[in-house]
């Protein structure tokens, strides 16, 4: 069972972790959560894939949903602690060059 922590730094960006696999049955609720902070105004949103084994294309919409409500909203979505697997998956599908995987949460918004 994948569970998602979140948090606001001290800038306005909100965190979201997965803990867990990002796969059909936990994308639906990161789609949740990311829209959840969205709607409440904290519209540059950080996914911190550091804790998450897996992520299969499931969990790949959820992420290019969370990008959308966040751009459409006026910020934007970026990832960081990418690890090996899901790298793979962003490099097969190119969408690391949209998604921005930076290597820690402190350097995602970092000069913006």
């Amino acid at each position: 069972m994948t569970r998602f922590e979140t948090e606001t730094t001290e800038y306005g960006v909100g965190v979201v972790r997965p803990v867990g696999r990002l796969n059909m049955v936990s994308a639906p609720q990161l789609r949740e959560v990311v829209s959840g902070l969205v709607s409440t105004g904290t519209a540059r949103v950080v996914v911190d894939l550091s804790a998450t084994e897996s992520m299969d294309s499931s969990g790949l919409g959820a992420l290019i949903a969370g990008l959308k409500t966040a751009r459409q909203a006026g910020g934007d979505l970026r990832l960081a602690g990418v690890g090996p697997q899901v790298q793979a998956v962003l490099d097969l599908t190119n969408l690391g060059r949209v998604l921005r995987p930076r290597a820690d949460v402190a350097s995602a918004f970092a000069g913006d």
